[in-house]
């Protein structure tokens, strides 16, 4: 049987017509994942999600049932912590940047195909990089070293839609312009490491990463659009976000990047080490109660009422949380000899914050650019409350109980489930043209 012809449909003014809309092509095509920008860059997080996801539950599971450990090229913590932070949240990065960042600075977006190349360098050194950590250092020093092109290439690009921009506003867009060239950076030094076979430094390097790039655009791109997107689902919320906030916001993420080098060699030691672990306590709670009461400001409570704002109210909400749980950490490491809780604290901003604003960020930009509604269905709704439940096992993970390792496998295969269906789901929409007929 010969396949059905496919019928181009032409862009049209106001609603589509019933025939324009029989006339969608219903398959799959890879084509299709060049018709924008977010298209590409979703898609290929979303299969590195899944394969970084899925690779991490496989080193659970083999430690749990003490299975055989397969060969480790390099140490499986460094492994997942770089792909965590620079494998797909990057690619998540740009399928918003290229979108919704010439809107922002008004100049013309780059075609996607002009983005092919630096995208696809990232996917595939990533999943070079998770190989070779059962191979040889210098296949995963090849991946990474192809995603830190990639990373470059992808950051050179959007400083090019910088400099174009005539805008008046342009602070949001060069804060981010900043965190990227410190990614590229913190993901260059990562090579540079694993070059010395310093894979304690290359930890130190992807921990700057993540506060000093992964960290700086969230909270840049929170600033901007939760307070508009709360405004425009909730007229009565007026939009509230004077940059002191956001000098704020960005003051403790250097912070915390600039702590990760002063403790780079273990926790100080010495008549210096309850002086500065007591100011980095006293800051991180400081922090984590301007984050919470923030939260509320900008409608936390209000948001309840709609699912898919309340999906990026609760991430950010988490956000303070974690620096709460950060600073508890350090005044409770006075009492233990070193930080207690860091590592759940760590989680709290990473599956907390990161992974629910990702959900519900991407589930958004997903549903808006496939022609569907911005609403957050009984699907989205309920993986976001599973991805809830992951992050609050990992953080019960880290108390040194006989439960650790259970625990720990728990919230790894929960998160991998979560992050497999939400990715297959929406990785159908990415290759399949919008459902109300218009182009994008």
């Amino acid at each position: 049987m010969s396949e059905r012809p496919v019928i181009p449909v032409r862009p049209v003014a106001g609603k589509p017509s019933a025939e324009t809309l029989a006339q969608i092509d219903p398959r799959w095509r890879w084509r299709y994942l060049m018709l924008a920008p977010h298209r590409l860059g979703f898609f290929l997080a979303m299969v590195l999600l899944a394969a970084s996801g899925a690779w991490w539950a496989m080193v659970q599971v083999s430690r749990v049932f003490s299975w055989p450990a397969p060969f480790y090229a390099l140490s499986p913590t460094v492994v997942h912590a770089a792909v965590m932070v620079f494998g797909f949240i990057p690619l998540f990065f740009s399928g918003f940047l290229f979108t919704a960042g010439p809107k922002w600075l008004r100049v013309e977006p780059w075609p996607t195909r002009a983005l092919r190349s630096p995208l696809t360098l990232q996917a595939a050194g990533w999943l070079v990089w998770l190989a070779g950590a059962h191979l040889r250092p210098v296949v995963s020093l090849l991946g990474a070293a192809l995603a830190c092109g990639g990373l470059a290439w992808m950051g050179a690009l959007f400083w090019r839609l910088v400099l174009r921009s005539s805008a008046e506003d342009q602070v949001h867009a060069r804060a981010i312009g900043a965190a990227l060239i410190v990614g590229s950076l913190s993901l260059l030094g990562v090579c540079a490491s694993l070059v010395g076979g310093a894979q304690d430094i290359a930890r130190v390097f992807v921990l700057t990463g993540l506060w000093g790039f992964v960290l700086v655009v969230y909270v840049t791109v929170a600033h901007r659009m939760i307070p508009f997107f709360t405004s425009s689902a909730m007229p009565f919320i007026q939009v509230w976000r004077p940059f002191w906030l956001l000098w704020l916001m960005l003051g403790a993420a250097a912070f915390e990047a600039a702590a990760v080098w002063v403790e780079f060699e273990g926790p100080l030691r010495g008549p210096v080490a309850p002086a500065w672990m007591l100011l980095r306590g006293v800051l991180e709670l400081g922090m984590g109660a301007v984050l919470l009461w923030l939260a509320g400001v900008w409608g936390l409570v209000q948001s309840l009422k709609n699912r898919l704002l309340a999906m990026l109210h609760i991430g950010f909400l988490w956000l303070g949380l974690s620096f709460v749980l950060a600073g508890a950490a350090q005044l409770l490491g006075l009492v233990q000899g070193a930080p207690f809780l860091a590592l759940g604290a760590l989680h709290a901003l990473t599956m907390g914050c990161l992974g629910s604003l990702m959900l519900a960020m991407v589930t958004r930009v997903s549903c808006g650019h496939s022609g569907r509604a911005l609403v957050a269905d009984s699907i989205a709704w309920s993986l976001f409350w599973v991805l809830q439940a992951a992050t609050v096992l990992r953080i019960v993970a880290t108390f040194p109980t006989a439960f650790s390792g259970v625990l720990l496998l728990a919230a790894a295969l929960l998160w991998t489930g979560t992050m497999g269906v939400w990715g297959v789901r929406l990785g159908t929409w990415y290759g399949r043209l919008r459902v109300d007929g218009r182009p994008g």
